[in-house]
């Protein structure tokens, strides 16, 4: 009796174990079980919040969940009137599903895309539900990734609404609470979409907003001066340039950072080391062989920033490559903000991405 007692005991405790070790491999194998990762604080202000992707946190965990395409939901989901974005790529359900949301409750959606990517299959369920989509229609990029709510706020920065952007590649996204900055993103959304006309210089009703103190330019390319805008900035520097880099090819770029760096100027920075090895590595020569303190990243996906910070005060940032492309033939888009409190925060993420660059 107690023999089989005991075997009872055990074969009960087997099947247990065996039934819990069955739901956790289903658990572990399940390609649609999203995975929930434990959140950053965004750096934020009155007027503005800020996102960094984590892809150190999020790059091998299954189907992570939060992050920056949660933020960018969740606001999408407070549209009252109008959803306008003008996104290069569109790969991740989750943003088409928000979309789809704000249409399907009387938000006026718009989307000018890429043409390169219409035939994603969120793209696809976008225009099935009746949102409208304008596309490029040329070999220079529609290349933006910005997004106007109701006229008041603007997401911008260097994520694309995919997958791979949201948790594997390095990426920054900004929302500001303004209609005077909405005003000029809403100009250049309606340059696109309901004139068709792309690669064109815009003139914007706002070319520099003040916010709570923070003076903010804004430029959009191409033809528009971005690059010189840019190079003002660059030789302010005083004490500090600190960039990451996606693609940067521009010489003249290169050679103002060798210009401060001979003034004095401490001059870092990290480059997409895929581009390098692709051939684009005329502004990493130059740099190196200038002696600067230069790496290359060290994510196995993408280094995907562009970003310059200087003295620690000054952020440029954007959709807007260090290329020649950006600037003369793509549609893009540049912020250049002044506030130390947010140069402190993209200079955080440059040490993060510094610490795991290599020389």
């Amino acid at each position: 009796m107690k023999n089989h007692r005991l075997i009872g005991t055990l074969t009960a405790t087997l099947l247990g174990l065996l039934v819990l070790g069955v739901f956790l491999l289903a658990n572990f194998i399940n390609p649609g079980a999203a995975t929930p990762v434990p959140e950053p604080t965004p750096a934020s202000g009155s007027w503005y919040q800020l996102y960094f992707s984590d892809p150190e946190r999020t790059a091998n965990v299954p189907n992570p969940t939060g992050g920056i395409p949660a933020a960018i939901i969740a606001s999408f989901a407070e549209a009252q009137q109008t959803l306008d974005v003008a996104i290069y790529d569109l790969d991740y359900q989750p943003y088409a599903d928000a979309l789809i949301a704000a249409h399907q409750r009387g938000v006026r959606v718009r989307l000018v895309m890429e043409t390169d990517y219409l035939n994603e299959p969120p793209v696809k369920a976008l225009r099935d539900a009746g949102i409208p989509i304008v596309d490029d229609r040329r070999e220079a990029f529609m290349h933006n990734k910005f997004a106007v709510i109701d006229g008041a706020r603007v997401w911008t920065g260097s994520a694309n609404f995919t997958f791979t952007d949201a948790y594997r590649n390095n990426n920054n996204m900004i929302l500001i609470h303004s209609t005077r900055l909405a005003e000029n993103y809403t100009a250049e959304f309606e340059q696109m979409f309901t004139n068709r006309d792309f690669g064109q210089a815009l003139r914007l009703p706002n070319p520099s907003v003040t916010l709570s103190g923070a003076l903010i330019e804004n430029r959009f390319s191409p033809n528009a001066g971005v690059a010189a805008a840019i190079l003002d900035v660059l030789k302010t520097a005083r004490s500090s340039i600190h960039f990451m880099a996606f693609a940067f090819t521009r010489e003249d770029f290169a050679a103002t950072l060798i210009d401060r760096a001979l003034a004095g100027v401490t001059v870092q920075g990290v480059f997409e080391r895929r581009q390098i090895e692709a051939g684009a590595d005329g502004a990493w020569r130059a740099l190196t062989r200038a002696g600067l303190d230069v790496r290359q990243d060290g994510n196995p996906y993408l280094l995907h920033h562009k970003v310059f910070i200087v003295d620690r005060q000054i952020v440029v940032l954007g959709s807007y490559n260090f290329s020649r492309n950006a600037e003369e033939r793509n549609d893009e888009n540049v912020l250049i903000i002044h506030d130390a409190e947010i140069a402190a925060a993209y200079y955080a993420e440059w040490q993060k991405v510094w610490a795991q660059a290599q020389k």
